[in-house]
């Protein structure tokens, strides 16, 4: 593949949620694309998966499996990073976890504070130990996963709303901090109706045929990190890529 189908060669992208779904559609376009791919995610197989597909398509992964729900998950996944490389080009915050859905007065609060740690705790986590890295790049681009729910609210859905709102909020008022300051580009996309795990839990009747494929929603996230967009950066995916 030349250097013009490979636009991200050189580059170092770390992809959260990689072991399925848009993670790891996402994972192996830019692995395709010529980023070298540090996957992480629980699921050590899971991974193990998406590292062989994308050496098998001619690029380069190595998989990092992390809890982003452990206390000192996400700076021991930093320093393992830091020890390695020197900058960090890309960053896919593509890891979310689904609460229980329920009325607002029902949420159970065991799966409601495991969600408020895994999608918003944790992004916070991610900007904080990995701002440095993101600083050394030429040329830095976050995007981060949202739902439509976070400015639509939606009956039974308040819990994982809730931790979605707060989500975009952390990356839109770190956007605007560090626009001036630096050349970090920050983008909150929704990736819209897709066919996911995630998906099929909140949707159990729903025809998977109806909604697009996480390969879609993978290559318009591959060719938004390709283009100089304004940070902060907001978009849904439709149908169509």
């Amino acid at each position: 593949m030349s250097q013009a189908e490979k636009p991200f060669a050189g580059q170092v992208a770390l992809v959260t949620g990689a072991s399925k779904g848009i993670g790891a559609a996402t994972a192996l376009a830019l692995g395709k694309a010529g980023a070298h791919v540090i996957l992480t995610a629980r699921d050590t197989k899971g991974l193990e998966a998406i590292e062989e597909a994308i050496h098998q398509a001619g690029g380069t992964a190595t998989i990092a499996p992390v809890d982003l729900a452990e206390p000192d998950g996400i700076a021991r996944l930093a320093t393992a990073i830091r020890s390695r490389w020197d900058k960090l080009d890309i960053m896919v915050i593509a890891a979310a976890l689904l609460p229980q859905l329920s009325g607002v007065a029902d949420i159970d609060q065991p799966s409601f504070n495991k969600a408020l740690t895994v999608n918003v705790l944790a992004t916070q986590s991610l900007i904080a130990h990995f701002d440095s890295l993101l600083r050394r790049s030429p040329d830095p681009r976050v995007i981060g996963l949202t739902s439509t729910v976070a400015t639509a609210p939606r009956a039974y859905w308040g819990a994982y709303a809730a931790t979605k709102a707060a989500f975009e909020q952390l990356l839109d008022s770190w956007a605007q901090e560090v626009r001036a300051v630096s050349r970090i580009r920050v983008a909150i996309v929704n990736p819209g109706a897709t066919r996911t795990a995630m998906r099929a839990r909140a949707y159990p009747g729903e025809d998977p045929a109806s909604v697009k494929l996480p390969e879609v929603v993978a290559e318009r996230l591959v060719s938004l990190l390709g283009e100089q967009f304004s940070s902060p950066h907001r978009e849904t995916v439709n149908q169509a890529a």
